[in-house]
Order: C-alpha cells, then structure tokens, then sequence
C-alpha cells in the first residue's frame, strides 16, 4: 500500500496542512516585557454564571497551589442565588464572596463590566457571558490593555470573530478560546501523523455530539423565583443600548425581548442570543477536528435539521448537520441530535489510512489507525474490524486519575501570558475558523441558502453553481484520454492509475476511433 511522495493531491494538501498545521507548533511573536515567575496574575471574571464557576474553581485552586495567579474582580447583571443550597456560588454575590472579595467594592464587585476594565489591578479577564456579549468585552478589554480567556463560541458573529481576532494582532494581546478540547495533546499527534503523509490525501474528516434529555436540550438550567428584573439588570444583559461592530444594538429591546427567566436561564434555546447547537456544541468539535486535519475556513458551506421533537418555545433545532467543503480538497461533516444520544464517532479519512479518535472524556484515549485496501476493482465494504497499523496512546489519558482539561487550558493561557506569547493552545485565529464554519451551517439552515467563504472579503457570500462546475471542468481537463492532470492554478490533482482499456476511451469525432 503506498502513494507515490510526488503525486500532487497529496503533496498540495500536505503542504497546506503544514502551513495551517503551523499554529500548534510555532513558537509565537513576543510582547516586550517578560512577566516574572513569582509575579501574581490579576483575573477578572465577566459573567459569573455556571460555567464561569469551573473557572473560578481553578483560579482558586492555582491560588491555593501557589502558582502566581489570583481573583480580583467579578461583573454579573444577576445578584445571585442569595438563599443557602440553591445553585449556591453563582451569581455576582456569592461569586464575590466565592473569591473571598469585599461584596461592598463597587470597583471590583459590580454589574458593569467596563468598571471591571478600568481597574489597574486587573490583568486578565475571562468572558463566559452569553456569546452576544463575548465580541464587545473581548475588544474592549484588548484595547485596555487586558489579556482574555473567552469561553467557546468565541462569538456570536462571523464579523465579530474576525474582529476579535485583529484586535489581538493590533493590540498583540494573548487571547485563548476556552474549547477544553484544545489542551488534549491527541489532535496535534494525529496532525503531525497526516503531515508526514502517513494517511496519505485528507478526504472527509467527522465528528458529532449527540445528547438526549427528556426536559429538553439547555432547559436543566433552573430557573427560580429570585430571578426578576429587582435582581437582574436587564437592560444591561440584552445589550440594546450598546453598539457592536456593525453599528447595531448588541441584542433587543425589552419591548421587544421583555424579562423571561426562561430567556434569562436558557438563552442558548433563543437566535438572539446564541446559535443553538450549531455554534454551542458544534464548536467544541469543529475546532480540534480541523485542528488535526490541517484546515482551517472552509470553502463552501451548507447546514441541514430541524426542530422535531423540542416543541418547548424555543427556537434552535434539536436536530443538525453541517457539511463543509475545503478548497484543500477534503470534506468535513458536524452532526447531532439532542433526542439521542448514539455517536457518529470522530474520524479523518485519508486515501491510504483512516484515523480512528478512540475513548471519551476530557482527555481521550488516543487514535488508531487503519490501512486502506486500494484495489483495481471495487472493494466490498465489511464489518471486520483490522488490526491498527499505527497506536496512539494519549500520555495524558489515565481512567484512574481524573484529568480536568480547563485546568490545563488555564495552565497554558497563563503560561502564554507571562512569556508575553500569541500562540496559545486554543488561539483566536483557529477559533475564528471553526466558528465560521458552524455559523454558516447555521445560517444556512435559517436562511435556506448555501454559503461560501470569500478569502479576500473574510466574509461569507451567498454560493453559485461555480464549486461544483470548477471540479467538473477539472475531471474533463486533459489533452488526450486517460491523461490526469492537476487542476488550473496548481491545486491537487489525482492519483488514479488508469487500466490498460482506459486508452480506449475518448469521444469518435467524423467516426473516427480515438483509439485508432
């Protein structure tokens, strides 16, 4: 079983893979002042709500082990759960309280994230806000000069996430995208693997998340009669007196959105505010599958599903797919329902192997890789399972020693920020890219259109017959019958080996046989 080194799908691909590929090993351009060792990180918290908690929980325990880093501000619009033994610890009060901070200082304990951002004493922040405030506190806090840890999506649009990602470069601020994934070491393993040529040209790459809860998809966050607009600043949540990149409000007016727990509570049921699957779920395995594939924006875009069984008012689907295109030659396919909970499995086929990511958790197994049989005729599929010509284990897997990925994140966030260094485990610019690709998916399916990303623009457009008429006229591209060439422009051409009878192709102009 062998691809010859030259043949050029597998060389244009591997060399494109090695250049999107770059970003989880290249050392990263250097701020000017190295932070010392024993010198403490000041963090400050946007958004103490659930997730934010398992932040904090690190922070805490990185400052009880010593390691240079501290809590010292918390912003919420929600007071918090006040009463003992009830979603005890979120919430701005408890979250102050939490992080052993004065509940009475209004410049570190408040519900306007811009004091947060003045504050001298604050060197990073964490933005794990519903995603469409994410976008307008990372930039300002890059623009006062803060480092950022946002939590996954990194937005809520495509322009935002461009946004974010040249206020970085602009501001050369450190900024990592808390997709836990990220710091499995497994995905860099198997992006090494395919750029040395072991699987041979990337062709489709899967992955899905797939759940099943008979109260419906985000609505096990409870909701509780504390919850009102006396203890949540509403206005300040929906974001409408505030601009984001476009110009417009960041969310509705409460004439038009008025104060709902449900909407409060359970915002990723609801387009305004989140993406649903698409961009909640999606994201997590978007972004470390393209990471090991080697790719980055897609080419072409499309997003199917439907709301089938979660007639609860919301307005995401509880069933999605994403099918994205890559000018690389390679496809990727994201898939879910919230009404089963059987997975696709995550996989990266290649034309000479396919890669096989095994185990679950926050740091899985490994991979195992299995040969293809390429032959002269079909090949029949089978339920036999091969032995795995190459074992991945993950040195950082182990079933008796709870792992915590977040932990791991932080470690390298932090470790980033002191050395003054971009390239963080889960950087913006790959978070961008996968982000993308799941919006698209979902405007996709909203809009009933198929999407292309336009490279100059770093924008989506609307897409035209042109993805599938460019690779037709590349198969017909040849100067006589049976001739493989590459396609216009040196993309990745083919590796087929025509038989013998091949030759007897071609069309019989005034009777004439080709072949003749």
């Amino acid at each position: 079983m062998s691809e010859p080194t030259s043949s050029p799908d597998r060389r244009s691909f591997l060399a494109t893979s090695a250049v999107a590929g770059a970003a989880l090993t290249l050392p990263a351009s250097s701020y000017g002042r190295i932070l010392h060792a024993n010198e403490n990180l000041r963090v400050g918290f946007l958004g103490v709500g659930g997730r934010c908690q398992q932040h904090i929980d690190v922070i805490l325990q990185m400052q009880k082990e010593k390691k240079g880093v501290v809590p010292v501000a918390v912003c919420d619009v929600w007071d918090g759960q006040i009463k003992e033994g009830v979603i005890k610890g979120r919430g701005l009060y408890p979250s102050a309280e939490k992080c052993g901070l004065d509940k009475k200082d209004k410049q570190h304990v408040t519900k306007d994230y811009r004091v947060v951002l003045e504050q001298k004493d604050v060197d990073i922040v964490v933005i794990a806000t519903p995603d469409h405030w994410h976008a307008k506190m990372a930039i300002d806090a890059m623009e006062a000069g803060k480092d950022v840890y946002m939590e996954k999506p990194m937005t809520r649009t495509i322009q935002e996430a461009i946004a974010v990602v040249d206020t970085a470069v602009k501001n050369n601020r450190v900024v990592t995208v808390g997709v836990q994934s990220m710091a499995d070491p497994t995905w860099k393993a198997a992006n090494d693997y395919i750029r040395a040529g072991k699987i041979g040209h990337v062709l489709q790459g899967q992955t899905s998340y797939f759940r099943n809860s008979i109260v419906g998809q985000w609505r096990y966050y409870p909701l509780t009669k504390e919850m009102t607009p006396g203890t949540i600043d509403w206005d300040m949540w929906l974001g409408h007196k505030f601009k984001g990149i476009d110009g417009q409000p960041l969310g509705p007016d409460p004439k038009t959105v008025p104060f709902d727990r449900a909407v409060w509570a359970q915002w990723r049921c609801y387009w305004p505010f989140g993406g649903g699957m698409f961009t909640d779920l999606f994201v997590h395995q978007t972004t470390h599958l393209i990471a090991a594939m080697g790719v980055r924006f897609p080419g072409r875009v499309t997003g199917a599903g439907g709301l089938f069984m979660e007639y609860d008012g919301r307005d995401v689907p509880d069933v999605a797919t994403v099918v994205a295109d890559y000018e690389e030659g390679c496809q990727v396919i994201i898939s879910a329902t919230m009404c089963n909970d059987t997975q696709l499995g995550e996989i990266i086929r290649g034309r000479l192997a396919t890669i096989k990511f095994v185990g679950g958790g926050d740091f899985i197994k490994g991979f195992e890789v299995y040969g293809q049989k390429i032959a002269g005729g079909p090949v029949k599929p089978t339920d036999d399972v091969a032995k795995p010509v190459h074992v991945y284990e993950n040195p950082m897997h182990d079933p008796k020693a709870p792992k915590n990925a977040t932990y791991h994140l932080w470690e390298n966030f932090l470790d980033c920020v002191r050395a003054k260094k971009r390239e963080t485990l889960s950087t913006p610019e790959l978070g961008a890219a996968a982000f993308s690709t799941v919006n698209m998916g979902a405007q996709s399916y909203r809009n009933g259109k198929v999407y292309f990303w336009d490279k100059s623009k770093r924008a989506q457009v609307e897409a035209d017959a042109s993805w599938a008429s460019k690779l037709e006229a590349r198969s017909k591209k040849r100067d006589k019958p049976s001739q493989i060439i590459g396609w216009e422009g040196g993309d990745s051409g083919s590796t087929l080996s025509p038989p013998e009878y091949q030759k007897l192709e071609g069309p019989w102009i005034d009777g004439k046989d080709p072949a003749s």
